[in-house]
């Protein structure tokens, strides 16, 4: 992609309402606008980063046997009176009246609805278990939105739904989740820490966040430092075996960690002193389980073998994929901007020509943008009539992990620059070495 035919509106001055990082440098680099408080159209940039979150988590979910949907974002309030919730969930729950003169919300989770859906078509032990699943846009009418994507009324949102015959079968969902979250998170660059957590209006006993440590995270959090040394890695899942997920997990919980809402002083203080943390974190994601809260008021059931009609257990697993962005950026950047994580850059690699028009500068450049495409990676070519300091901060800002730069003077000794953007270091080598240098980096 060429800069001077991109969508790329970035602003040289940081926004004076943006308190954090993620919410100046989005701004900053042409990420998103806002369009009313707490609610942001994507730009081009931000865009590409919000699919790449969002495919990870597609893969993932797959991967562990989990099926995708897509339920609207507008829901009839009845099923929500089924359950209890739509006068108890309080006033983040938009609600609204269509033509006709019914009730309808503008979906913060979607328990009831999935509920309904099951209800309608599952009746036998024999179709269990069941785990759907969607990417949809949310709404929760905040009081106070702030911190861009972080804390806005509208949010991208992975959710999705389980469905067991008994507990121990929900349990191994759950376990199911929190597996495929580690993998999810660090396929982003991300450690989120599983902590053990308070439910809130979506109910039930059983529940984990994951929290990315950042100063500034909402929550406190407490935790063993162990934990920090725990990585999922690529080691094989067969999601199927419930001793081994069970394994796993419980390697991931042994390790104390906790938000404030259920931080136990005592157990905290068993903690060798040397190991014990406290620190801000930044919510991600969170797993829950929560029975029949659900599939017994709204008449959920299926038959056993038995022929016993039971409702089915059920737990609700999310993961804000919009808030994601925010929070990968809050872990990585510096005082020049963003610094992607090569599985969720917006571009694989940028190339900068400090001297645009010339024939050499042109022909290299073109070369490297074009053999990088052959292999299936997409660089920003910045080929605008900018000084080349201008163009060193664009490429900082937007963050992108690996820049080839080309010049006259390097060419003529058959020399481009390839900066890593994380740490600064620059090497010399021939324009075929830098392509093979960054296809390497990216596995192809």
């Amino acid at each position: 992609m060429r800069l001077s035919r991109y969508f790329l509106p970035v602003i040289k001055e940081t926004p004076s309402d943006a308190a954090i990082a993620s919410h100046r440098l989005m701004l900053r680099a042409g990420m998103i606008k806002q369009a009313a408080a707490g609610i942001y159209s994507w730009l081009p940039l931000g865009f590409r980063v919000l699919r790449t979150l969002e495919r990870i988590v597609h893969e993932e979910q797959q991967k562990a046997g989990h099926i995708p949907m897509l339920m609207p974002t507008l829901q009839p309030a009845d099923l929500w009176r089924e359950s209890g919730r739509f006068d108890a969930y309080g006033d983040e729950l938009l609600r609204i009246r269509d033509r006709h003169d019914r009730d309808m919300l503008y979906g913060p989770t979607n328990e009831e609805m999935i509920t309904d859906i099951f209800r309608a078509h599952v009746g036998s032990y024999r179709e269990l278990p069941l785990t759907l699943y969607h990417i949809q846009w949310k709404f929760r009418d905040e009081v106070r939105p702030r911190f861009g994507v972080m804390r806005g009324r509208e949010f991208y949102m992975k959710d999705g739904y389980t469905f067991d015959l008994t507990r121990d079968d929900a349990i191994h969902a759950y376990n199911r989740h929190m597996l495929s979250y580690l993998r999810t998170y660090e396929r982003m660059g991300l450690k989120a820490i599983p902590m053990r957590a308070d439910s809130g209006p979506i109910g039930g006993d059983d529940t984990h966040e994951f929290l990315v440590l950042a100063e500034t995270g909402e929550s406190e959090v407490f935790y063993d430092r162990a934990i920090l040394d725990l990585r999922f890695g690529d080691r094989p899942v067969d999601f199927d075996d419930r001793a081994g997920c069970q394994a796993i997990v419980d390697e991931w919980t042994a390790p104390y960690a906790r938000t404030d809402e259920t931080h136990d002083a005592d157990r905290f203080a068993q903690i060798p002193a040397d190991r014990q943390m406290t620190s801000r974190g930044i919510e991600v994601g969170q797993i829950f389980y929560f029975g029949t809260k659900y599939s017994e008021p709204m008449g959920a059931t299926v038959s056993t073998a038995e022929g016993a009609q039971v409702p089915v257990h059920m737990g609700s697993h999310g993961i804000g994929v919009s808030r994601l962005v925010g929070a990968i950026i809050e872990a990585s950047h510096d005082d020049k901007g963003i610094i992607w994580p090569e599985g969720v850059t917006p571009f694989h690699c940028g190339i900068v020509n400090l001297r645009q028009g010339d024939g050499d500068c042109d022909t290299a450049c073109a070369r490297i943008e074009g053999e990088l495409a052959a292999r299936g990676l997409e660089a920003l070519y910045d080929d605008r009539e900018e000084r080349a300091g201008a163009k060193f901060a664009t490429m900082d800002l937007i963050g992108l992990p690996w820049r080839i730069t080309v010049g006259p003077r390097g060419l003529k000794d058959g020399k481009v620059e390839l900066t890593a953007r994380r740490t600064g270091d620059t090497e010399e080598m021939s324009v075929a070495a830098a392509i093979d240098r960054v296809a390497q980096i990216y596995g192809v």
